[in-house]
């Protein structure tokens, strides 16, 4: 506790603070800061919540490097304040303790299909409001990517079953292993009284390399490996083929899940890697190696045959990679990986609802589609992004869904 106080000591409460800014959700830090110093930390977490119902969450896996504590202004002199360990501690606390308040009931039905970081957001502002939510998910419990995509020593599992505590506590209904569009439609949901439906069911459905040798036998997609890694046998050494966290919580998967060695391919440089470098570095110290400059082009029994990239510099100083076909190279695998992307399922569709290229769900600045009633948020929108950002859209839908709600 006490590194944790001494930690929120440091912080300015800056009137304009770049760390708030910089948040996609806007956490108001100096005033979180503030009531934390004081002790009234029931009424920090309580800002907390309010603001960012997964506050637990994202505090643990945002890339703070990028938003809140890169941007602190002590950059410049020093080490930057660590709001996120803050944060963490009063989030956890919390939910620990939270008393749910009494909520009068409003008697509106509304559907959430999805009980993702985007889901599970959007039933908690819904039940705080008195709606009567039904959370269905396809899995067997509440968390999506945060429980089935994201390994427990990086994200803690109890953390999802104190949401759904919570949740269930404020009287939402859970239907589990139930998919929307396939199980039920989202049409069938309005005549059985809902008045609207959120859909945000995820990318679950994992990109492929399109190589000679994808189906062999030893070859697994990252977000099948990371549901139920103890279900895979993956031998002494196992290639992970991507750059972004997905590979990276892999890559440190297998490590830890036996007596393998991994290896992440990458096409381009060690700075060029899109996962966040926390993790990379967390990565490195657990043991995992890092072949870069490789672009596989086929995956055989034992080993992926790779082409050497060389990074060419151009003379207006834009950068490309180029593929050396004369020179390959056999990476020893007796297990691959491919960790390069996911996309949405191919099953859930609704009458007039349209879908984009990608086949992500097509909405307005304000989650609409474009039948009444159907919102959506979270990656079946955006495509894979970080779950700070799923909050912070499925906030702006919500208040979008209270205006139909009322007006309908």
């Amino acid at each position: 506790m006490s590194s944790i106080k001494k930690e929120a000591e440091r912080c300015l409460k800056c009137k304009k603070a770049l760390c708030s800014a910089h948040c996609p959700i806007s956490t108001p830090i100096p005033e979180v800061m503030e009531l934390f110093l004081n002790g009234e930390i029931n009424k920090a977490g309580e800002l907390l919540f309010i603001n960012n119902p997964l506050s637990a969450v994202t505090s643990i896996i945002c890339p703070h490097e990028r938003n809140c504590t890169g941007h602190c202004v002590l950059n410049k002199k020093g080490a930057p304040v660590e709001f996120y360990r803050i944060e963490e501690y009063i989030s956890r606390f919390y939910l620990e303790t939270m008393e749910i308040p009494e909520i009068k009931k409003n008697g509106i039905k509304v559907a959430v299909a999805g009980a993702g970081p985007a889901g599970i957001t959007m039933a908690i502002l819904l039940l705080m409001k008195g709606y009567e939510v039904t959370l269905f998910d396809a899995g067997d419990n509440i968390g999506g990517v945060l429980r089935y995509g994201i390994p427990p020593f990086r994200l803690p599992k109890d953390l999802l079953d104190m949401y759904k505590d919570v949740m269930l506590r404020m009287g939402v209904h859970f239907r589990p292993n139930t998919r929307i569009g396939a199980n039920i439609l989202i049409e069938d949901l309005f005549p059985d009284g809902y008045k609207a439906v959120f859909v945000s069911t995820g990318t679950g459905r994992p990109n492929k390399l399109g190589l000679v040798g994808e189906t062999l036998g030893h070859v697994h997609f990252a977000v099948d490996y990371l549901k139920s890694p103890k279900a895979f046998s993956l031998g002494q050494h196992v290639a992970v083929i991507g750059a972004g966290n997905v590979a990276i919580d892999a890559a440190r998967t297998v490590i830890r899940s036996g007596r393998s060695k991994a290896n992440i391919l990458h096409y381009m440089g060690p700075d060029d890697m899109t996962a966040n470098n926390d993790e990379v570095e967390m990565a490195e110290l657990d043991g995992v190696e890092f072949t870069h400059y490789v672009q596989a082009v086929r995956i055989m029994d034992d080993s992926v045959r790779c082409v050497r990239v060389k990074r060419v510099e151009n003379e207006d100083g834009t950068v490309e990679f180029e593929e050396d076909y004369n020179e390959i190279i056999d990476i020893p695998a007796d297990s691959v990986i491919i960790a390069i992307g996911q996309g949405p399922g191919a099953d859930l569709r609704a009458p007039g609802v349209k879908l984009t290229q990608r086949g992500l769900f097509e909405v307005n600045e304000w989650g609409e589609t474009a039948t009444p009633g159907v919102f959506a948020a979270g990656d079946i929108v955006s495509g894979p992004r970080t779950v700070v950002e799923a909050v912070a859209f499925t906030k702006k839908v919500f208040a979008r869904m209270e205006e139909y709600l009322n007006e309908n």
